[in-house]
């Protein structure tokens, strides 16, 4: 198998030309994802912490479809609408790595989509050859 694409309802559809999350043994690699509520279709939540909570739990669901957990992920790369939400965010983003957190990246950028504060994606070891 040279990549398998990785969709799933517990996550928000893609909103442009791309997958949620694609495995290539032995990775997965996911889409950046926003807070994006998958039930409503748009942002609901308005915080920085309720931002970085809602896409955590889009990108464990997006792990959960490709039949992983969050202790999988070997790094991340974070982006902030807005740098001085870095404490904040860091908050919520460190009770889903209590142990060994994965390497990361965090960049602050001039916008996200849909006015997003936040977004994430990941790249998590799926299988170990």
């Amino acid at each position: 198998m040279m990549k398998q694409v990785i969709s799933t309802n517990f996550a928000p559809a893609a909103i442009g030309p791309y997958s949620q999350g694609i495995a290539s043994d032995p990775f997965l690699f996911t889409s950046g994802q926003i807070p994006l509520d998958p039930v409503i279709g748009r942002i609901a939540a308005e915080t920085i912490e309720e931002q970085t909570e809602q896409v955590m739990k889009n990108l464990k669901a997006v792990l959960a479809e490709a039949g992983i957990g969050m202790d999988r992920i070997v790094k991340t790369t974070c982006f902030l609408a807005d740098m001085a939400d870095f404490a904040a965010f860091n908050t919520v983003y460190e009770k889903y790595f209590p142990e060994n957190p994965p390497a990361r990246s965090c960049v602050q950028v001039a916008a996200l989509p849909m006015g997003a504060k936040v977004e994430v994606e990941c790249i998590a070891v799926r299988s170990i050859p």
